[in-house]
């Protein structure tokens, strides 16, 4: 069917690929810093612009020392204050990854963005100097954090100056190091003065805490208001956004927090560290694994054998000095070879006891162990079809860059399944274990819009729909992505006026406002309740959905991994029992709460059942 790891990695790389030969960014005109826009921080004064929606922007703000040399692989240092005033006029830089597409016009075998990446975007309402909210007028706070799989994406590329504008809100986009700059733990890089935040491994979530402490201390200079945060995220966002509820050293930070199509994927420390042949196997690209790649990669030994007897014989101090004397183009370079690497192979969000606590991280999302605020979770009707629409097993290329479906019927039967599995991981299980603390609520969506017109002759309504990312924009109010935008909209001011990006726009700041969606501060919007497990009939969750498709409403159809596998064995679209067995070990034997036995009974024991993503 799909491998759905890899597919979160990849987040909107593969539409942006094709749309971007359906369109053309017009040319940005060179930033003018606004006077109004000069604000004093803590750490010194600071000059921004005014955006095309008429908002306040500051670009490119660093919250930590350059994560390079002996910094690298370290717990991210605060700043000391600068001197004179920081003009914040261009975006935060990429951290170091390959490129997410070719329309960002850059060679996808070619590394790009820097370590020194560690910088942050600050959108405000436009206020004068002497006119900024204060004490009980502070405005609330948005912390956006971008997706990309933890392995590529940047926060510069969405802009929130409409919805901060419209809404009366502070959002901060954040940047924190991605792939093995992020998440890499081995015991060599340990020395005596390390603490247990060093030695964790768990380095892109402690940038953002760290920039969450930014914001704490620096935040009200903005006109927000340090003591109502609310973090939010999509995709690999998203799963930042549940460790961090699970997170000790972020405790206080935030007051709020949104998952959107998010999941609990994360590693082990012995998948972090270890050998893949080892008792306690790691994974293909754990610390041991990918020392050994680099050591084979620049001719150190002469197979990975002898790396492994040279790594495992060699003073920690002298590895050490070599893995951080290596450059950021010999490290990403490792992970060249895309078909090897995605979130199965790559350890990212490490439970190692310290950053992320051990245990799988759903376990402890029932057991209650996380962070009481309230809570926003949610996934997208269709979020596989963005990775199925390219994989050929699905589809054909028109011209090498339009997709056509082989077989409708197979396609909108395997996205359907596969789809309802990120859900139960990203949304359903997660609500259902915080509505059972029975403490605060939780809040619970399925975005559902699939509108988009045919582009010569392929209805991308069909062949992308409700996908991966497509509700960031409805939440923005603006062309975020912009060709993906242009594909969907064919004109940048469509999502301004659009009704269901208005209705999901007010329900997001109102949630950040307050805790409660409610009704978006519009008395016209249905209520969005919490999620209610009193009966089956009971409302779980809010489909947002224009009125052509059913409108705004709320539902009770969850899904949990034993209500997977009865639809898929209910499902008259698969050829045979088989066929069934195929996409029901796929879909459900990850989830510890499945109940194998009936797997089994159903003749699909995983030993004799291939995995279609092999």
């Amino acid at each position: 069917m799909f491998d759905r790891p890899l597919a979160r990695a990849c987040l909107v790389s593969i539409l942006l690929l094709f749309a971007a030969a359906c369109s053309r960014s017009p040319g940005v005109p060179s930033p003018v810093s606004d006077p109004a826009s000069r604000r004093l921080l803590p750490a010194g004064s600071v000059i921004g612009q005014t955006s095309g929606e008429g908002a306040h922007v500051w670009h490119g703000i660093a919250f930590a020392k350059p994560p390079t040399g002996a910094l690298r692989w370290r717990a991210p240092e605060a700043l000391p204050a600068w001197r004179g005033e920081f003009e914040a006029l261009t975006p935060p830089v990429m951290c170091t990854q390959y490129p997410m597409t070719l329309a960002q016009g850059q060679d996808p075998d070619r590394p790009v963005g820097r370590e020194d990446c560690l910088q942050l975007s600050v959108y405000a309402p436009r206020f004068d100097p002497d006119a900024v909210p204060a004490q009980s007028e502070s405005l609330p706070v948005m912390f956006w954090i971008h997706g990309g799989g933890n392995l590529m994406g940047t926060s510069s590329s969405y802009d929130w100056s409409r919805f901060a504008e419209t809404h009366r809100v502070i959002v901060v986009a954040t940047n924190y190091r991605l792939g093995p700059f992020g998440w890499f733990r081995h015991p060599a890089l340990w020395e005596a003065q390390d603490d247990a935040l060093d030695r964790s491994g768990n380095f892109g979530t402690l940038d953002l805490i760290r920039s969450l402490e930014w914001v704490r201390e620096n935040v009200s200079a903005f006109g927000g208001d340090p003591g109502n945060v609310t973090i939010f995220g999509e995709s690999a966002g998203g799963n930042n956004v549940l460790a961090l509820l699970l997170s000790p050293p972020a405790r206080g930070l935030f007051h709020r927090a949104i998952a959107q199509s998010g999941g609990t994927w994360s590693a082990s420390i012995s998948e972090s560290e270890n050998w893949v042949a080892d008792e306690e196997p790691g994974r293909p690209f754990s610390s041991r694994e990918f020392l050994a790649r680099l050591l084979v990669g620049d001719g150190s030994v002469p197979d990975r054998e002898a790396a492994r007897a040279y790594a495992d014989s060699a003073p920690p101090r002298s590895l050490a000095g070599y893995l951080r004397g290596k450059s950021r183009q010999e490290i990403i370079g490792v992970l060249a070879d895309r078909a090897e690497v995605n979130m199965s192979s790559v350890p990212l969000t490490i439970r190692e006891g310290t950053v992320v606590p051990k245990g799988e991280m759903i376990d402890h999302f029932r057991a209650g162990a996380y962070h009481r605020v309230p809570t926003m979770v949610g996934t997208n009707r269709d979020e596989t079809k963005l990775f199925m629409m390219r994989n050929p097993e699905y589809t054909w290329m028109l011209f090498g860059v339009l997709p056509r479906l082989r077989d409708v019927e197979r396609y909108e039967r395997d996205a359907e399944h596969a789809s309802d599995a990120w859900k139960v991981d990203g949304a359903d299980q997660i609500a259902i274990a915080i509505e059972s603390q029975g403490d605060l609520p939780v809040y619970a969506y399925r975005f559902d819009w699939d509108e988009q017109p045919s582009l010569m002759g392929t209805d991308m309504g069909v062949l992308l729909g409700a996908g991966h990312a497509v509700e960031i924009p409805f939440v923005m109010g603006s062309p975020a992505l912009e060709p993906l935008m242009r594909v969907m909209f064919r004109e940048d001011s469509a999502l301004a006026s659009d009704p269901l990006s208005i209705a999901m726009g007010r329900y997001w700041a109102q949630f950040a406002r307050t805790g409660d969606p409610g009704q978006g501060g519009d008395e016209a919007l249905p209520r969005w309740a919490p999620w209610n497990s009193a009966t089956e009939e009971s409302p779980r969750f809010i489909v947002l959905d224009s009125g052509a498709g059913g409108g705004i409403r709320m539902s009770s159809d969850y899904r949990t991994p034993q209500r997977i596998a009865d639809r898929v064995f209910t499902d008259t679209r698969f050829a045979d029992d088989a066929e069934r067995c195929e996409a029901l070990v796929e879909l459900v034997e990850t989830f510890p709460d499945y109940d194998e036995a009936d797997r089994i009974s159903r003749g699909c024991d995983s030993r004799d059942t291939p995995r279609m993503s092999e």
